[in-house]
């Protein structure tokens, strides 16, 4: 048994490690460097700083004001639910998170995400360093008159468009402090700007919610497994019982359907490696159909999805053997001229098998999430956000049965995707690690 907790403490250290460098770009995320706010004929001054009480018009009133009013967004409401944030919430209730954040300019900085003091949408009214919290997330303040340390600012956040260095626009969050407004960067991700991310000014190595969802999962998952393994030492002999009853049959299925059938006579020495990521993976699953638990989407994250593949990438190929990288390189038996062909097709089909398990698993589950919190977008864009109260209670009821429908799909999905995830992997080890026919 100890073979399947190691296996998940290898799956979920670099799971933690990959989604601190989340490729996400946040739905009004921060601003890269190198980024101009859209409006600089506003600005005077300090660089990046838009002073309103000399140009009231750049703001909604001078002193920053209120929040411009905007359409209900039910896509972006959506991206906003399943996003990686720096605080957990239930409920109306948001549970802080220890934040690691580190600047070159600046060094570390270690403190709690409560200090923030968020509001039920995840804003703070505390800058503390010169970072500030937007929406859920830790973003910076990377202009230097900034004061360090902590002090209050406005409650929420103001949304411009800047333009990024190919001349594009893109929406992004300023923090109004003593009557002007500082834009505030999002954290680096190592994407290489592929997702719109990139190097800004800070580091993010904090414990955000699907870190945590993850070190919760494998808390669970241990605790799970060492019982059940008690359990077979002290009832020998016995019918299984509690949750031993109910792990025991989706264990055999996975080793006899799976296992046996793929790897052959090498099923026991892959056994604990299919396990653990089957069960990683269902847990995930549940975890985030749970109402009111925090909606976590970890499976839906991309950079979790793509440390299980590259896992499963080094699995397959430093487990492959002659026969295996004759088949791919060499190809014996095939003409030359048709080698030239086929060979940069077979190398490309090494790195395509991970990437679609990668893709397969985050598109489902994110897609999953999204349609439901879609459906209940539903009751305020048909309510006029609250205006036409009957036609909100009208709508209420369809989105409640859809959503009711749809989280009963996810159940199922949850199941199959990590079996899906599974066999796959088994039968790219069994191709791996076949012998040669003769």
């Amino acid at each position: 048994m100890h073979r399947y907790i190691l296996s998940f403490i290898f799956l979920l250290c670099f799971s933690v490690f990959a989604i601190s460098q989340n490729e996400h770009e946040p739905q009004n995320g921060g601003q890269p460097a190198g980024e101009q706010p859209a409006n600089m004929e506003e600005q005077h001054g300090d660089p990046g700083v838009i002073d309103h009480q000399a140009h009231g018009e750049a703001s909604h009133d001078a002193g920053c004001g209120e929040q411009a009013e905007h359409e209900f967004d039910p896509g972006a409401t959506a991206f906003h639910h399943i996003a990686d944030q720096n605080i957990y919430s239930i409920g109306p209730w948001s549970l802080p998170l220890p934040c690691f954040l580190y600047a070159p300019d600046h060094g570390w900085s270690v403190f709690s995400s409560g200090k923030f003091h968020a509001d039920a949408h995840g804003n703070g009214h505390v800058a503390i360093d010169k970072y500030v919290l937007v929406e859920g997330m830790v973003q910076r303040i990377a202009d230097p008159s900034f004061p360090d340390g902590e002090v209050e600012v406005a409650h929420h956040p103001y949304f411009q468009k800047v333009k990024k260095e190919d001349g594009s626009e893109k929406e992004a969050a300023f923090i109004c402090y003593e009557s002007k407004l500082y834009p505030a960067e999002d954290r680096s991700t190592a994407d290489g700007g592929l997702f719109g991310g990139g190097i800004t000014s800070f580091y993010d190595f904090s414990l955000t919610k699907n870190v945590t969802s993850m070190i919760f999962i494998f808390a669970l998952l241990s605790w799970m497994f060492l019982s059940i393994a008690k359990a077979y030492k002290t009832r020998d002999g016995m019918a299984p019982k509690g949750v031993q009853g109910f792990i025991e049959p989706i264990f055999l299925f996975i080793q006899d359907e799976v296992a046996k059938p793929f790897l052959g006579h090498k099923w026991e020495q892959y056994l604990p490696f299919l396990m653990a990521l089957f069960f990683f993976i269902l847990g995930l699953n549940l975890f985030g159909q749970i109402p009111f638990l925090g909606g976590s989407n970890v499976s839906g994250n991309l950079a979790v999805t793509m440390v299980l593949a590259i896992i499963t990438f080094l699995v397959v190929n430093l487990s492959g053997n002659k026969n295996y990288w004759e088949h791919i390189l060499w190809m014996p038996g095939v003409p030359a001229w048709v080698k030239v062909i086929l060979t940069p097709v077979e190398l490309l089909g090494v790195f395509i098998k991970p990437m679609t398990l990668m893709l397969r698993l985050f598109a489902n589950i994110t897609a999953g999430h999204m349609v439901m919190v879609i459906f209940v977008s539903l009751i305020f864009v048909f309510s006029n956000n609250g205006l036409n109260v009957g036609a909100g209670y009208g709508t209420a009821v369809g989105s409640t049965l859809l959503t009711l429908f749809m989280m009963t799909i996810e159940l199922l999905v949850a199941f199959i995707q990590a079996f899906v995830f599974t066999i796959l992997t088994a039968s790219y080890i069994g191709a791996a690690t076949e012998e040669a026919h003769h």
